[in-house]
């Protein structure tokens, strides 16, 4: 799947399109969370969608989808943890975030956003350890409002090259964003400041 399907779900949905599509995530999207995030920021620029509520809704998908893991963690505990790990596809994944969150504990909320798919199992695995929800927020809710903004912000000036960049990013994670993101701030300010120059 690629980003003409999701552009077919917002067409069709709207804003709650870019919701449900990162809400679900956990369960396993046929898409990536990056992409999702680039295409509601394209869709924003066109004007099919206003660019506020679609942001809204993206930032909310986002930290909702992952919270999802977080309360599974809490309420069903170590025994769903050690079936998945078991499992091929996710057990390599699994043992990703658990060294991540070995290395630098919660901070590992943070790091995690920038790593496809350990970022959905992280915050599985605080829950498991029963971290307080309201520090699990205080990382994981700020952290995800940077990663949605520069995501979003991408789709917005790139438009027509985010099917690229989440396929760099998906692969390379740390390292692509650090570039990318650089370089998207980069074109923002020049551009902003090119505005504010013509305008006087």
């Amino acid at each position: 799947m690629d980003l003409q399907w999701l552009l077919n779900l917002i067409h069709q949905y709207g804003s709650a399109a870019l919701f449900f599509a990162l809400w679900l995530g956990i369960v396993g999207m046929p898409i990536p969370d990056e992409l999702i995030v680039m295409g509601g920021g394209l869709v924003a620029s066109t004007g099919l969608l206003h660019t506020v509520s679609a942001f809204v809704m993206t930032y909310l998908g986002v930290v909702s989808g992952l919270s999802i893991g977080f309360v599974v963690g809490r309420r069903v505990g170590a025994p769903v943890l050690e079936k998945l790990a078991r499992k091929k596809k996710i057990g390599r994944y699994f043992v990703r975030a658990q060294d991540l969150l070995n290395s630098w504990g919660e901070w590992s909320l943070c790091l995690s956003y920038f790593l496809p798919v350990v970022r959905h199992l992280v915050p599985y695995l605080v829950g498991v350890a029963r971290m307080p929800f309201r520090r699990y927020a205080l990382y994981s809710y700020g952290t995800g409002l940077v990663w949605t903004s520069v995501f979003f912000l991408i789709g917005y000036w790139f438009g027509d090259q985010v099917d690229q960049i989440a396929a760099t990013v998906h692969t390379y994670g740390l390292y692509a964003l650090g570039i990318v993101g650089v370089g998207a701030l980069v074109v923002g300010l020049v551009r902003f400041g090119g505005r504010k120059y013509t305008t006087k």
